[in-house]
């Protein structure tokens, strides 16, 4: 605003010098052309506002030889406002004629008092020059600024959308690294509850068994001491391997910034789904004696469903009526299926013990093309039993939910008609992996089939994908 007063100023001083000629050459009185001046000097205070008045006004002041730094201001303001380029044009091709017309009779009445009569050209020609000189100047000055700072405007408000966005994204980042921490936290206490509850379930059974049976029968109590003693290693060889994963980072040296770097989640999640392959060895040597207790294999994926069969031994030498069967033809599926549908049936099992005592059960095992169904079935509890009395989180119904929906599966578990309790899910492969080859001249033997099989469970798939699978008579049930 001081800069347009200033410039005000200016033009004002100018406009009443000019007036004053005008008004002498006019016959009008000084005073007149004084007022005149004022007035037209002092628009250019408005210039911001009004570019397109103020260039009016000087197009009108051409005509009494007044107003050149209102006009080339003004042409400025005008072009650097921002203006539609067809306004633009068309006010200083006005301002171009009017400064034309104007300068060539002046020019004309110059020359004829000096008593020289010059061609008509020759006025055109300088009042030409004059014109486009005063006029484009200031036109193609005031484009140029104004495009130069619609440009930086644009730049600048780019550079705040992209700043805003990064924000966003930062904002979304931290969010979903949170929810992967979340995440991988559920998953370790996931994998822990399932390496370690199941073992520390069978040693309070044993337990609880060699109280009953401490004084009638020596020679089970040792056999069932041996099992606690077996299962209390191995249980402690998995929390050891488990927080092994933790402590281990602390030894490591600091990288170049000072500090060792973060220990992933992920790889606590894998060490607990691995540490119960990895104990398998350090009970083979009393597995002869304490009923041969196995824990899954090697493989670093986790169990596999090879080594059911072994889980199911566990709890059949805990004291539980198990019955085991399998249809189908042996696969090879992905190891995250294996690894979970192992264990849904161990934590099945888990449940048996701690909340149906001397209860029967039954497990099933469907191998089929492109997908592996487990169930796990427990009668009533058997009264007569004595309870182990041992403790639950409720944790484990959710913890197989969430593994099988993980695979895109389908779970269900309630109890069923005869007061028992069934936990079932279907698993799906899509890798679809073909049946294994069976060893030359030695005919396949045939998938054992259940005598009955369990009522439908509603909510589970029942149809395979690819090859159907013969079924029984009473229907395929809750698979």
């Amino acid at each position: 605003m001081v800069l347009d007063v200033s410039i005000a100023l200016a033009s004002v001083a100018e406009c009443v010098l000019e007036g004053l000629d005008f008004a002498g050459e006019a016959g009008i009185p000084g005073g007149a052309g004084v007022l005149l001046g004022v007035l037209v000097g002092a628009v250019l205070v408005v210039r911001r506002r009004w570019p397109i008045a103020v260039v009016l006004v000087s197009i009108a002041a051409s005509a009494a030889s007044m107003g050149l730094l209102l006009t080339i201001i003004g042409l400025y303001t005008m072009a650097a406002s921002g203006l539609p380029r067809r306004i633009t044009g068309v006010l200083s091709g006005m301002s171009i004629s009017g400064t034309l017309i104007v300068t060539v009779v002046n020019f004309q009445q110059d020359m004829a008092q000096d008593g020289y009569h010059p061609p008509f050209w020759v006025a055109g020609l300088v009042a030409a020059l004059m014109a486009v000189g005063i006029t484009m100047p200031p036109v193609l000055s005031g484009l140029y600024v104004g495009a130069r700072r619609r440009l930086v405007e644009s730049l600048r408000e780019r550079a705040d959308g992209l700043e805003r966005e990064l924000s966003l994204l930062a904002d979304r980042a931290e969010e979903r690294a949170e929810w992967a921490r979340n995440e991988e936290r559920t998953r370790i206490a996931r994998e822990m509850h399932d390496v370690v509850a199941h073992r520390v379930s069978l040693m309070v059974v044993h337990a609880a068994a060699l109280q009953a049976v401490a004084l009638k029968d020596p020679q089970k109590v040792s056999k069932n001491a041996a099992l606690v003693g077996d299962m209390g290693r191995q249980a402690l060889t998995e929390l050891r391997q488990m927080l092994g994963v933790l402590r281990a980072h602390e030894g490591q040296p600091a990288g170049h910034g000072g500090a060792a770097e973060p220990l992933p989640l992920a790889s606590v999640a894998a060490a607990a789904s691995a540490a119960s392959s990895a104990v398998g060895r350090s009970g083979a040597a009393r597995g002869a004696d304490a009923g041969a207790l196995r824990t899954p294999g090697d493989s670093p994926a986790g169990p596999s469903l090879s080594e059911l069969a072994g889980l199911i031994e566990q709890s059949s030498a805990a004291g539980m009526a198990v019955e085991f069967l399998e249809e189908g033809e042996e696969r090879a599926y992905a190891p995250a299926v294996e690894a979970t549908a192992y264990r849904v049936v161990q934590e099945g099992l888990t449940n048996v013990h701690k909340h149906a005592p001397g209860a029967r059960t039954r497990v099933r095992l469907a191998r089929r093309v492109g997908e592996v169904a487990v169930l796990v079935e427990n009668g009533p509890s058997d009264r007569a039993v004595a309870d182990a009395g041992l403790p639950s989180g409720g944790n484990g119904l959710v913890g197989m939910r969430e593994r099988v929906a993980s695979l895109g599966g389908g779970f269900v578990s309630g109890p069923t008609d005869a007061g028992g309790f069934r936990v079932s899910a279907v698993l799906p492969d899509r890798t679809a992996r073909p049946a294994r080859e069976t060893v030359p001249d030695q005919p396949a033997q045939p998938a054992r089939r259940p005598a009955a099989v369990p009522e439908p469970v509603a909510g589970v798939a029942a149809e395979p994908v690819g090859e159907p699978v013969a079924e029984p008579a009473e229907g395929r049930g809750s698979f």
